[in-house]
């Protein structure tokens, strides 16, 4: 993997990775002349026991430009608004303009619950020079070097002190809020390890402590036994619906060794995710003939510096439920109570999921 780390005319950062040998001379384009500064701060919440940020400036964040101007577009013509130059790579990844989190972030408001400036990064990361594709549609040795990516930007972030959970992520679709047209996720690098994220390490911890080893791989040893649900069986890794979905297609990837972080994978895991990944995004789409939205997350340990056996790196995907005439989301009972109320079996949704075929080459 080659990379090239430029600044753009505004001062946030791009990096360009690629296959090939990247070429000096490239500038790195902005449509913004000036950054965009804002000061995130976090808030905690006494009733959950948790962290919220607040950055009011991303009320003026772009939604959905029209194609005629679509400032993340690759372009040869220099005087054309781009976040992104022309070139050899094939995965970019630059600071988003309307971040949550800072590292500059100070002096946060003094009010009547515990506040805290919102230190930490958040970063755009475009899959591929191609506008219209899809991760998805990507070859596979494409996403090996997303996956690659990924462990760098893990690796560069979670050195950071001001760091503590790096979590890639990508919103797929306007159905899940995404903002620009071409295929890109997320990178969020958190002050502090996220509560979902936290409640996993624990459960993971203590498990591991009464069992002897982790809860991640105690299912995934399961769902290989029973195979009822599984979607994708490699070497080294799998993919499957999970027992305990609480999506009716939701989809978990993950490297049947339990590793804990991006960083720490091998060649082959890395060659056997990128499969498993691919084999359910192509899944997805051609189970209902079209882009389907989803929002993915990939779950690693936190980056304290402290060993962190329990932890198992996997991905979480969740599309909304597809109903014969619209798309289902979140319910009352889910979004107040936390509390997931299935009206599918896994096993069925699986069952769909598995009869569709798909050809990786």
């Amino acid at each position: 993997m080659h990379t090239l780390e430029l600044t753009k005319p505004d001062g946030r950062l791009l990096t360009l990775y690629s296959r090939r040998p990247l070429t000096g001379g490239t500038r790195a384009p902005s449509p913004f002349e000036a950054h965009r500064s804002g000061e995130p701060h976090l808030r905690w919440h006494p009733l959950r026991g948790e962290w919220v940020t607040y950055a009011a400036y991303r009320q003026d964040r772009t939604f959905l430009p029209p194609p005629e101007y679509n400032p993340f577009a690759v372009t040869v013509d220099a005087s054309a608004p781009t976040e992104l130059p022309a070139g050899e790579w094939d995965v970019a990844v630059f600071d988003n303009r309307f971040p949550s989190l800072d590292l500059h972030a100070h002096d946060a408001p003094s009010l009547s619950v515990p506040t805290r400036p919102a230190t930490g990064k958040c970063e755009v990361v475009v899959f591929s020079q191609d506008v219209a594709g899809s991760l998805g549609a990507l070859p596979l040795w494409h996403i090996e070097l997303l996956i690659d990516v990924w462990a760098d930007r893990t690796s560069r972030l979670g050195a950071l002190d001001a760091v503590q959970y790096v979590l890639p992520f990508e919103n797929r679709g306007a159905e899940v809020g995404v903002t620009l047209h071409h295929p890109h996720g997320q990178i969020y690098a958190y002050p502090v390890v996220p509560p979902v994220a936290a409640r996993m390490q624990q459960v993971a911890r203590d498990h591991l402590a009464t069992h002897g080893r982790g809860v991640l791989e105690t299912l995934v040893r399961a769902e290989i036994e029973s195979g009822t649900r599984m979607l994708y069986r490699g070497e080294h890794a799998v993919a499957f619906v999970p027992v305990c979905a609480r999506y009716p297609y939701e989809v978990w990837v993950a490297p049947i060794a339990p590793v804990p972080a991006f960083t720490a994978l091998d060649r082959a895991q890395i060659a056997d995710l990128a499969r498993a990944l691919k084999t359910v995004l192509m899944k997805y789409d051609a189970l209902w003939q079209r882009a389907f939205p989803y929002l993915m997350a990939w779950y690693q340990a936190p980056t304290d510096g402290a060993p962190h056996p329990e932890a198992h790196l996997h991905a979480e995907i969740y599309p909304p439920y597809r109903t014969p005439t619209k798309l289902k989301y979140l319910a009352g009972t889910e979004i107040a109570a936390g509390f997931y109320a299935m009206d599918a079996l896994p096993e069925d949704k699986a069952r769909e999921l598995q009869q569709v075929e798909v050809l990786i080459p």
